[in-house]
């Protein structure tokens, strides 16, 4: 959990005037209690008006909420609209992050902003073309481009050859029904767009480190984005 969402999450732990402690907090966002009191000092430090000390509690005054985001109207409808399409047709952690994300941003905006949310007639139905199993590689290759994890994919292509492609992930792409993994191949020495649902088994094979030439600044200068394999 990011740090900042952390924050938020012990603000709404400590409104309504309940005595929590740093253990029940700890526990709750699985971080350590001097990281918890860390937190606290900060929140202090902020203006947020928490009351108490370790060893006993702390509690906030009645009253206090978050200052409200500014988003205008364009902006919410942007907001909205991409959470739900995210909460469609991303992978399951993406999923369950849009949907908090709809809940924080209905609970800080202020009552016209909300209403505004609420009334946004853009929505996204899953249908079944996505399945668990792809919904959880969308998660775990969108973590792999995060930690350059040099990744052995099972792939088949669109003649149904099966093929072991080692490959360095650089980016995901939506493209309204199908999800593409865009990689460097090094088993074809360029770049390549596998996609996901032509993934049948992906393994880790250590770290990779950016390369001029092969790095997705590269693939876009190439010009416009190529079909699949």
């Amino acid at each position: 959990m990011r740090r900042a969402d952390r924050l938020f999450q012990i603000v709404q732990y400590l409104r309504g005037g309940r005595l929590v402690t740093a253990r029940q907090l700890a526990e709750r966002l699985e971080v350590s209690e001097r990281t918890i009191y860390r937190d606290i000092a900060d929140l202090v430090g902020s203006g947020v008006p928490v009351e108490g000390e370790a060893g006993v509690g702390y509690v906030m005054r009645e009253g206090y909420d978050l200052p409200p985001l500014m988003f205008s109207r364009d902006e919410i409808v942007a907001l909205v609209a991409g959470a739900r399409m995210i909460r469609a047709w991303g992978g399951l952690e993406m999923a369950r992050a849009a949907e908090e994300a709809l809940v924080k941003i209905e609970a800080v905006l202020p009552d016209a902003a909300r209403a505004r949310a609420g009334a946004v007639q853009i929505h996204a139905i899953q249908m079944g073309e996505l399945d668990t199993a792809t919904r959880c590689r969308i998660d775990r290759l969108e973590t792999a481009v995060n930690d350059r994890a040099r990744l052995i994919l099972a792939y088949r292509d669109a003649e149904g050859n099966e093929t072991a492609r080692p490959v360095r992930p650089l980016g995901l792409w939506f493209w309204g029904k199908v999800w593409t993994l865009v990689a460097w191949c090094e088993l074809r020495d360029d770049f390549r767009m596998f996609r996901l649902d032509r993934i049948s088994d992906i393994a880790e094979d250590g770290r990779f480190r950016p390369e001029r030439g092969r790095e997705l600044k590269d693939f876009f200068a190439c010009g416009p984005p190529r079909r699949a394999v």
